[in-house]
């Protein structure tokens, strides 16, 4: 990673996951592997802001998607540290990179209804915009963990989640910080998302996410949070920490194509892929496992196969899967559940499976995880592609 100064690692030492498939690192991983009910939009639907300690009139004053943040964000710190909290580290040191590609969608969208009522601009709520900004759910978690140091918001929509544990890791290879909450969280499932989601024809009519079938007919959009502790190596070492896996180095890149259709030629996904490789100092020959971005959409999926193909080759090429078969698409949290899975499958030895694909297009060049697949852990990518153009590529290995 070029922004290493004396030789400072990057590894990951906790891990918080909410998401459709399962709340939590184990309920999360099995999820990974059981067919998902035909739906649409996914979400989740036992989640209680109460069993992390959010009392009903502080939680009133969040939008969902900041209850997420904070929830999977406490998660993960008592997963690295305990349930103490981060201890041992200057405070100011301690910072949080959190993405979201749309922020508080719940709150925005109820306001505007009253709004719109005979209450008018008298009724809406004084909490409206600290609810709805897209920074507040790194706001929650740097407030109620007391992390002191940078706190900052990435929003590149689809991307979001991959860019802030890319910008996260950075900071802590710099040295600017020794701890680093990086991840995403995301609800946006209203009534005017759903719309302009389905108008644009971009979710799926069947309630069935196939990433990279030939009936593949588009994305289920779906609520979620993820959250990983980034930690400078020698130190977690040192603090005996448990670490699953070393973040290598980040790609960052534009189509500069369309707002919303990836480049056909896949170069924006090509050179992010490429620019990540060259920042970990791997080999494309050394990368096994691909964590796609793999919507189900037809044009994403091809796009991303066939950059992918350019940039491994397929003979044998690394082994590609895509978790939205059952997590759906979770949009600004996306990359950032993915990134846990990754992670996951460094403990586990396994590549989860591409669930509910059956029958990959011929089209597609790259070898489609099917099934679970046991792997000796080495190098990995993982990659997000958003609206907007922007792609994000994450590059993980064994510490």
């Amino acid at each position: 990673m070029i922004e290493s100064r004396d030789g400072r690692r990057v590894v990951i030492t906790g891990l918080g996951v909410i998401a459709p498939c399962g709340t939590g690192l184990d309920a999360f991983w099995a999820g990974l592997g059981q067919v998902a009910e035909p739906e649409t939009e996914r979400t989740i639907a036992d989640f209680d802001p109460k069993e992390y300690g959010l009392k009903h009139t502080e939680a009133r004053r969040m939008d969902r998607f900041a209850q997420l943040a904070f929830a999977t964000a406490k998660m993960a710190i008592a997963d690295s540290f305990g349930e103490d909290g981060i201890t041992g580290y200057d405070e100011w040191k301690c910072g949080v990179v959190l993405g979201t590609g749309i922020g508080g969608a719940h709150a925005w969208e109820s306001n505007a209804q009253v709004l719109l009522s005979d209450k008018g601009e008298k009724g809406v709520s004084p909490l409206v915009v600290p609810m709805v900004m897209p920074n507040a759910g790194a706001a929650a978690a740097s407030m109620r963990l007391g992390l002191r140091g940078p706190v900052e918001t990435i929003a590149t929509a689809c991307a979001s989640g991959t860019h802030s544990i890319a910008n996260g890791a950075k900071l802590v290879a710099s040295g600017r910080c020794d701890v680093v909450l990086a991840g995403g969280s995301e609800s946006c499932q209203t009534g005017v998302m759903r719309g302009g989601f389905n108008n644009m024809k971009a979710t799926s009519s069947s309630g069935v996410s196939r990433p990279f079938d030939i009936e593949r007919d588009g994305f289920c959009s779906a609520e979620a949070a993820g959250v990983l502790v980034l930690e400078e190596y020698e130190a977690a070492k040192a603090r005996g920490a448990k670490i699953y896996a070393e973040v290598l180095g980040s790609g960052s890149t534009a189509d500069a194509h369309h707002i919303t259709a990836p480049d056909p030629q896949g170069d924006g996904a090509y050179n992010c892929m490429r620019l990540a490789l060259e920042d970990a100092g791997i080999e494309p020959a050394q990368i096994a496992q691909v964590n796609a971005h793999g919507t189900s959409t037809p044009l994403n999926d091809a796009a991303e196969s066939a950059a992918v193909a350019r940039m491994f080759g397929t003979d044998p090429g690394p082994a590609m899967t895509s978790i939205k078969g059952v997590t759906g698409h979770a949009l600004g949290a996306a990359g950032a559940i993915e990134a846990v899975a990754v992670a996951l499958s460094y403990v586990h030895k396994q590549i989860p499976p591409t669930m509910s694909t059956q029958n990959v297009d011929p089209q597609i060049v790259s070898d489609i995880v099917l099934q679970w697949r046991d792997w000796e852990p080495t190098y990995a990518i993982s990659n997000s592609f958003a609206f907007g153009g922007h792609n994000g590529s994450v590059v993980f290995g064994p510490a």
